[in-house]
């Protein structure tokens, strides 16, 4: 089995239960799945949540532009940039409604050489949270 490091960002939120921001083998940097929440607290952007912790309202743009900067720390933290990821796969809890807003920022956010992608219908995630990113960087060599 080939070597394997693990890292961390200080930048991006807490993993939610025993696993690593990224893990690299080789060239490749495999980073585990990224919400929109906000570091040091349960803050997920855009969210309104009622006494008992069910999602009343959301803002699936804001919390595309807070995945995509939590992304880009992991990376950083990792020793890649967001022009090495290669292979992106997005689950979203709502297609229907949050496709077209995703899809959009998504564009303006990989305009230039963008990663293969696939987008998933979930039923739910961990947290209340409406879109993860699970992501494959291929790491240049210094």
């Amino acid at each position: 089995m080939s070597q394997s490091t693990v890292h961390h960002s200080d930048k991006a939120p807490e993993p939610v239960g025993l696993y690593p921001h990224a893990r690299r083998v080789g060239n490749l940097l495999f980073l585990s799945g990224v919400g929109p929440r906000k570091k040091g607290s349960k803050e997920i952007p855009g969210v309104t949540l009622d006494g008992k912790g069910n999602i009343t309202a959301y803002d699936i743009a804001a919390q595309c532009h807070s995945v995509f900067e939590n992304v880009k720390n992991i990376l950083e933290a990792s020793g890649a940039s967001w022009d090495d990821l290669v292979d992106v796969t997005v689950y979203l809890t709502n297609m229907k409604a949050d496709f077209p807003v995703y899809n959009k920022l998504w564009a303006e956010y990989f305009a230039k050489n963008p990663p293969c992608r696939t987008t998933l219908e979930v039923n739910c995630l961990p947290t209340p949270i409406a879109i993860e990113l699970k992501c494959v960087a291929l790491v240049k060599e210094k």
